[in-house]
């Protein structure tokens, strides 16, 4: 590891129990920053509706760290947004957000789009597929935002068990995002989880970055967040555990082939010569391929959005 990051890992890693609630809440009070918590969520009835009601119990009602607390729906076909507004979530649905410009399917592109309809100086972003949820998840990564002022960007870190087998890093983070942050982005090394979903950031630094439309835009955002403020802004905290539901083997292909371009892209500046991937499937007489086209599109930095220029003029 370059002595850079070993001084960045030992300066800038954080446990949760380092900022107890009441720190923060007082920090909170003096600076007069508000929160913004963002669950992006597309088929998650199962378990939105407990994450929202963890949040609002002990970071609303509790302590008031949380002003702000919205899913934004994906295009669910179940109960996603019925359950998430009966815990005490504002749900907006993703295509009623900057309808002059045609939603496309992915995580990114609803995380982009959530900077339109929130307000928070602080945005935290949360997967909505997570078990076992507690709210040390968001007042975690929240917390180096509320204490220190060169902090720009702050990412979890937890356990990541699969099935019954305790992890650190979930399956394409070591097989992927790892190795190609070790070869060419070696300052970003000692981050646990680079492709965790559980993040959060000033808005004046998310509004200046792109967001890949799907499963890159976690590591582009970090990338980009390097390049923009530098290692030191960046932070990270140990949350725990993460439990959460675990996609099946060609699921997790299709993530790394669509982490691969956003890195490749941020490389050269390129494009993929062929930007699909064929995947087998067992058929009745053998094995049948499957094409399936590659996250290719970007979404550019919000400032540059007319209707959030006008939002925040208003």
């Amino acid at each position: 590891m370059l002595e850079e990051a070993e001084r960045w890992l030992s300066r800038r890693s954080w446990s949760v129990a380092d900022r107890p609630l009441d720190r923060l809440t007082a920090a909170k009070k003096v600076s007069g920053t508000s929160v913004s918590v963002v669950l992006p969520a597309l088929d998650e009835e199962e378990t939105v509706g407990e994450i929202v009601a963890e949040i609002r119990r002990e970071l609303v009602e509790k302590a008031p760290l949380v002003d702000e607390l919205v899913v934004i729906d994906s295009g669910s076909k179940d109960r996603t947004a019925e359950v998430a507004r009966a815990a005490g979530a504002r749900v907006v649905h993703r295509d009623e957000i900057l309808p002059r410009i045609p939603a496309v399917p992915g995580k990114g592109e609803v995380l982009w789009r959530s900077l339109l309809v929130t307000g928070g100086d602080i945005v935290a972003f949360v997967d909505a597929d997570l078990k076992e949820f507690s709210a040390d998840f968001v007042s975690g990564i929240v917390g180096p935002l509320l204490t220190e002022p060169d902090v720009d960007f702050v990412k979890a870190m937890y356990d990541r068990p699969l099935g019954e087998a305790a992890g650190q890093g979930g399956r394409v983070t070591e097989l992927m995002a790892r190795p190609l942050l070790n070869m060419h982005w070696p300052q970003l090394a000692g981050f646990v989880q680079p492709l965790g979903g559980e993040y959060a950031a000033r808005r004046s630094l998310l509004e200046r970055l792109p967001f890949p439309v799907g499963y890159g835009v976690e590591l582009g955002l970090l990338v980009d967040a390097l390049h923009t403020v530098g290692l030191d802004a960046l932070a990270q905290v140990d949350v725990g555990v993460r439990k959460h539901r675990h996609q099946d083997g060609q699921a997790l292909g299709r993530m790394a082939a669509a982490i691969y371009r956003t890195a490749q892209l941020r490389l050269a500046r390129g494009h993929l010569v062929r930007p699909e991937l064929t995947q087998f499937e067992r058929g009745e007489h053998g094995f049948v391929p499957r094409t399936h086209a590659v996250d290719t599109e970007e979404r550019p930095p919000m400032a540059d959005i007319a209707e959030y220029a006008e939002r925040r003029v208003a």
